[in-house]
């Protein structure tokens, strides 16, 4: 039997919130494997999630300038190829991270790849013919790849981990005193956003409730315009958009007692930290993997799908068929805010 590498190079360059999904794997590995090094190769931005995991470091990869085409990537694996790495865990599998496996490949290190289901996908989504089922989740097929390498990982539910913050947003927001809701209305595609008008009602309804504070996350400026608007007609509603740097955004993140968000990054942001998080789904469905880990069913609130039997139209929600424009609708305000009193009152 070989032994086990050790020091692992993990491969996940984007998105936001796939990116995210690798965290609790990551922080259940090291806990396991304490004697192994792990050193994470991502874009730079989203170092600072990797920042409170032990015996893990980021090599920061701009893969669209310093290390653009094949040859910056030629230029990336030789550094990371200094650092001694025994095995490559791949957890993206696309073009660049396919080129420096390659490379690894090429230079005697052993390598592994993510397996993403996608004929099951496919199937899950298809039109006719749907096999409507459960499909892995994405945190375990980031475990597969390590437990292919020869490591044994157990996912198991994360405590709430609150990190601390600093005295402007403690007088800010007051978490001794309130309760703090984080909801975030956006995503990258209309076809899981939950209309705006409704989430202001959600908004209002959650604002009014005694000591809780609700506060509104996005990005961009567009974004940021809506939702600064949105917080001025309601107290209670702090508008934080682009008001923080990101690694304060994750503090505060790390305080909520909920987070409510569409089928997007911020609720894998929130279940980091072991944060209960409802998730809104619209023409994505919870079976295609992208549940925020540690969420239960009860968190998932899913449209009509007797109304939209054709749910889930696609994995990114980037596919909404004639007559599914309205899908959400079928969602009422009211049980989004019921389901998060529950949760903040339990």
């Amino acid at each position: 039997m070989e032994p086990l590498p050790k020091h692992i190079l993990v491969i996940r360059f984007s998105a936001m919130g796939d990116v995210a999904m690798t965290v609790p794997v990551l922080k259940q590995f090291v806990n396991t494997y304490p004697n192994v090094k792990v050193t994470v190769v991502t874009k730079p931005f989203f170092a600072t999630l990797y920042k409170d995991i032990p015996n893990t470091e980021v090599f920061k990869a701009d893969v669209k300038q310093k290390y653009k085409g094949v040859f910056g990537l030629f230029k990336l694996y030789k550094q990371l190829r200094s650092l001694q790495i025994d095995a490559v865990a791949d957890l993206h599998n696309v073009l660049r991270s396919k080129i420096l496996r390659a490379f690894f490949k090429l230079g005697g290190i052993s390598t592994f790849k993510i397996d993403k289901g996608r004929a099951d996908k496919k199937a899950l989504t298809r039109d006719k013919n749907k096999v409507f089922k459960p499909l892995k989740s994405t945190h375990e097929r980031y475990a597969d790849v390590l437990r292919v390498i020869g490591f044994k990982i157990n996912l198991k539910p994360i405590p709430k981990n609150t990190t601390t913050l600093n005295p402007e947003l403690v007088h800010l927001l007051q978490p001794s005193l309130n309760k703090l809701i984080g909801i975030a209305p956006f995503a990258a595609h209309q076809g899981k956003q939950y209309p705006l008008d409704k989430m202001v009602a959600v908004i209002e309804t959650l604002s009014k409730k005694d000591h809780t504070k609700v506060l509104l996350f996005g990005g961009g400026l567009a974004e940021v315009e809506v939702l600064t608007k949105i917080a001025s007609q309601y107290d209670d509603v702090i508008c934080l958009a682009g008001t923080l740097e990101f690694k304060e955004e994750l503090q505060v993140i790390s305080n909520l007692n909920l987070m409510i968000g569409m089928d997007s990054g911020n609720g894998h942001l929130a279940a980091m930290f072991g944060v209960p998080v409802l998730t809104i789904w619209g023409v994505t469905h919870p079976y295609a993997g992208f549940v925020p880990f540690g969420q239960p069913e009860a968190n998932q609130l899913i449209p009509d799908l007797e109304k939209f039997p054709k749910i889930p139209t696609s994995i990114y929600g980037n596919k909404v068929p004639n007559g599914y424009e309205d899908a959400m609708l079928s969602i009422p305000v009211e049980k989004i805010t019921k389901r998060a009193i529950q949760i903040i009152e339990a």
